[in-house]
């Protein structure tokens, strides 16, 4: 999939350009619709599947005091696309000039202008334009005016609730995990590079990764986690501590460490990826290492018993 940084930057061709408006944060099952029926349009067709997105998220911009934390990184969303098979990603500053934007300004400037777009493909509640004027039957109209069709995917629901990224936030934001990957229809996950901890973990018989993060991503609740790690394409049963540590520390910077099952490799500065499944127990300020030790032992049990691994990459 090709990735362009600017809509100036796309050059056209004789292929009709199916386009995806939108953020996407996560890509989830409604997102996923919207994608399949666009790739889908534009292979009968012989066309050129394609997304735009802003970036960065426009409320980072508009009021970053009330931004969301993200479901997930710029890259990870690329390999989502890509898998669902998107031909070409567009990512386009969002600065406070965009911002003031009128939705005819928007339509004509980018998508008649610069990528003279065949279909554009919307979700149900999709705004644009200087204060999010503009919406899917603004959007239609202007379509019929400069001649491109527009096609408005409806709401997705899983157990009577309608997939939104903010639903998923707040499964999130519960440790509601199994919830989170029915609306999102993949396991949460987050990635980075290993760095030196306090290897307190080392010294009890558990090692653990400490994982640096990024900071404006949507991780879940404070809590203990099974789930898996993805290392150098092979997946691996974990324990995943999200937490301040409370038995050592009365203050402690929020930290991410997994205790990888059966793995004595030595990664520091080596990237993971951390799949969540289920919510094991909540945080907790024990008495001293050897009820640390005894739980986490009871901890990594669980996973070991439970987990099922899918086949490597």
């Amino acid at each position: 999939m090709q990735i362009i940084q600017g809509v100036e930057n796309y050059l056209a061709d004789s292929r009709p350009l199916y386009l995806a408006l939108g953020n996407f944060d996560g890509v989830h099952l409604g997102h996923q619709k919207l994608i399949k029926d666009l790739v889908s349009k534009s292979e009968q067709n012989k066309g050129l599947a394609g997304a735009f997105i802003f970036d960065p998220h426009p409320t980072r911009v508009i009021n970053p005091s009330n931004a969301p934390k993200l479901l997930v990184t710029n890259e990870r969303k690329a390999e989502i696309f890509a898998d669902l098979g998107m031909n070409t990603l567009i990512y386009h500053p969002f600065t406070k000039e965009v911002a003031h934007w009128s939705p005819r300004e928007f339509v004509q400037r980018v998508l008649v202008e610069q990528l003279k777009v065949k279909e554009v493909f919307v979700g149900f509640n999709h705004t644009f334009g200087h204060k999010g004027q503009g919406d899917p039957a603004l959007l239609t109209s202007l379509g019929e005016e400069y001649g491109f069709a527009v096609n408005v995917t409806q709401p997705v629901t899983v157990s009577d609730m309608i997939v939104s990224s903010s639903l998923i936030r707040q499964m999130l934001d519960e440790g509601n995990i199994e919830m989170a990957t029915d609306l999102l229809g993949y396991n949460p996950v987050i990635q980075g590079l290993v760095t030196s901890g306090e290897r307190r973990g080392t010294s009890i018989g558990f090692p653990t990764a400490n994982l640096q993060f990024d900071p404006d991503l949507n991780i879940p609740a404070v809590g203990v986690y099974a789930g898996m790690v993805l290392f150098e394409d092979n997946y691996y049963k974990a324990v995943i501590n999200i937490g301040t540590k409370p038995t050592f520390h009365e203050e402690f910077p929020l930290t991410v460490e997994v205790h990888i099952i059966d793995f004595n490799q030595t990664i520091y500065g080596k990237h993971l990826q951390l799949y969540f499944n289920y919510k094991i127990r909540d945080q907790i300020k024990f008495n001293g290492l050897e009820q640390l030790r005894t739980q986490i032992a009871l901890d990594r049990d669980e996973a070991a018993n439970r987990i099922v691994l899918p086949h490597s990459v």
